[in-house]
């Protein structure tokens, strides 16, 4: 029998946005990954070090923006991952998620989910993040507690911080 607090956090929608909020989408459930990605891609794609990235099982993603969906999105892939399509609003330009074929997952930026009043995420307990990925990569340190890895959480080479 599930624990009433696992049943909520499965049934929790999370939304985001784009930047002028013409694309939207909802998440649901538990992430299978929430974590600084500091990978070459991310910082080219978004012009930073690093970005939140939170990956959701294909079922647990869906559009909330008026349909057709695609009228408002723009769909593109980078050479290197083929199996990857990035989606961005026609509007604003802003990237709001992606699909992967391979593992049939979608992506999220935290940057991007629904906010309080005062500025904080919503659901942060249920989004924030374990790990900072591909950290070989970096171009800042980050001094935290959060474990750095080469490449995914527990499925790479840790980085030991002096």
């Amino acid at each position: 029998m599930s624990h009433p607090q696992e049943v909520e956090n499965k049934t929790k929608v999370i939304r985001g946005s784009c930047f002028c909020e013409g694309v939207s989408y909802a998440v649901t459930g538990k992430p299978l990954l929430s974590a600084f990605c500091h990978c070459t891609n991310c910082q080219r794609l978004t012009g930073c070090p690093f970005v939140h990235t939170i990956h959701y099982d294909f079922p647990d993603f869906s559009w909330t923006h008026p349909e057709p969906y695609i009228s408002r999105l723009s769909a593109y892939g980078i050479p290197s991952k083929p199996w990857k399509t990035r989606y961005r609003c026609r509007k604003c330009g802003c990237t709001v998620a992606s699909h992967n074929s391979r593992t049939n997952h979608w992506s999220v930026w935290g940057a991007q989910l629904g906010r309080a009043e005062d500025g904080t995420v919503l659901n942060w307990e249920n989004v924030k993040p374990t790990a900072h990925i591909f950290y070989g990569t970096r171009m800042l340190e980050i001094n935290d507690a959060l474990g750095k890895w080469e490449g995914y959480e527990d499925t790479s080479e840790r980085i030991v911080q002096q």
